[in-house]
Order: structure tokens, then sequence, then C-alpha cells
């Protein structure tokens, strides 16, 4: 691993935009999402159903077009974390971090020694194949991967504070969808205590210096989080994104064609 754009692009507040990666997994994606601009990609394994041995190849799509890729694992066990960091992953993405103590824990994971206690491995997918002494790879490691928390409790809206002040946590990220519900309000984003939460959050952001990052369904919601004080925008996923598209361009048509009849 020589280079760390995801580590730089968090130490600044400038927008960084990009795209979750759920359905496709072509050879060419890569390409098709530098083209399109993104800064970035989040490659989701907590709900598609993406193997470690899929993970490795769309890694190398991506890595191949120079887009800077998350991987946003099912868990908070060593297992996921260690495995997509080991397959290439620039950092992870770890649902619902409650505090300080599941984050050091996740740190612990994901860091080697003497930050953590993450399992050596060298010449592989992490470091692109290449000699040298294990030391400085280890040490470059720790540098560069990223770890995106993700507050979607409401324990964890309590203590993002304590967590983005962890030097190791590089950017919370809002489950916007498992807030809602962790609060009692599922779906209600407009509800007071869902904007107190995300108040809060910012807040914690702010404070410590820590990026804020956030889903968004559609561009309007991207450009009001980004002035709410979030950085790393993901507009949409690939699958909703091939949707909305499809059928906007097939409704257009048999829209036209009605006309022309």
């Amino acid at each position: 691993m020589i280079e760390a754009p995801l580590k730089a692009m968090a130490r600044t507040r400038d927008l960084k935009a990009g795209h979750f990666l759920f359905e496709f997994t072509s050879p060419g994606i890569g390409h098709i999402l530098k083209q399109a601009g993104c800064d970035y990609a989040v490659l989701d394994t907590e709900h598609s159903g993406f193997g470690f041995e899929t993970v490795k190849q769309v890694l190398t799509y991506l890595h191949g077009a120079g887009v800077p890729t998350v991987v946003r694992v099912p868990s908070k066990d060593y297992k996921d974390i260690a495995r997509a960091l080991d397959v290439g992953a620039d950092g992870v993405m770890l649902p619902m971090v409650n505090n300080v103590a599941e984050a050091k824990s996740i740190i612990h994971s994901m860091k080697y020694v003497p930050t953590g206690g993450r399992g050596v491995i060298v010449r592989y997918a992490l470091d692109g194949y290449a000699t040298g002494p294990t030391m400085e790879k280890l040490a470059a490691a720790n540098a560069h991967t990223v770890l995106f928390a993700q507050i979607e409790t409401a324990e964890g809206v309590e203590n993002a504070e304590a967590i983005a002040a962890l030097e190791e946590v590089d950017c919370l990220w809002v489950g916007h969808f498992d807030l809602s519900c962790s609060l009692g309000i599922p779906g209600e984003f407009d509800h007071p205590k869902f904007a107190q939460a995300i108040e809060a959050v910012v807040a914690a952001g702010k404070a410590t210096g820590t990026a804020l990052g956030r889903l968004v369904p559609d561009v309007a919601s991207g450009v009001a989080l980004y002035k709410q004080g979030f950085d790393f925008i993901s507009y949409s996923a690939d699958a909703w994104v091939l949707g909305d598209a499809l059928q906007a361009g097939l409704n257009q048509i048999r829209a036209g064609c009605q006309e022309a009849e």
C-alpha cells in the first residue's frame, strides 16, 4: 500500500463525492465510476451478499481505475475486518458502532502492532505484492488504512464525540435508516428527534475535526447535507441509479409515443 488517498481525503472538509456498490461487479465498474467523477467508492458486504473472493476482484477493478474504496463489512468481528483489509480495502466501514470500547476493539482488529493486534500478511493485495521490510509495511498500513464508524443507534449518537476523538477514527458515517429505527421513528427523517440526532453527530465531527459521511438518495439531499457539515457524500447506489434512470427513460419513451399517436 503506497498511496493513501482516502486518508488524505479524510483530513480535509472538502467535498468527497462517491457511490455505493451493492449489485454490480463487472470488470468495467471501476472505470465507469472514475469516468463519472467518483472520488471514492463504498463496496458493501453488509447487505449485498458479496463474498471475499468477489470483494478482492472488485477491489482490483476499482484500484485499477484509481478509485479508492472502503469496504463496509457485515459485522464488528475480527475475521471480517482483517480479511477485508487483507484483500486490499483502503479502509473499512463498520455497522452500529455504539461506544468507545467497541471502536477500540475495531481499531485493535484493523491495525498492526504496536497500535493493534491484526494478524500479519505481506506481499499480498494490501501492499501490491511488493517486496520490502516487513515493519515498514506494517507501519505504512497502520498509517494508511481508514476507519469509517457508522453512527446508527441512539447510543452511538450519545457517544459520537468520544468515538470521533479517537485518533484512528477517520469518519463518522450516519446510517440514517437504522438510526431512525433506533430512535423509534422508522423512516421519519423530518422528525425532530432525528434532526436532533444529526445535529449531535455534526457537532461531534466539528468538535474533533472528524469527517462526516452519509448516503443520499438525490442531489438536493446531498447539497443540503454538505451545507450542514457532511463532506463524504455518497450519491445513491448502483442498483438504484440504474433502476431510476431506466424507469425515467422508459416512461419518457412511452409518454412521447402516446403523444405521437
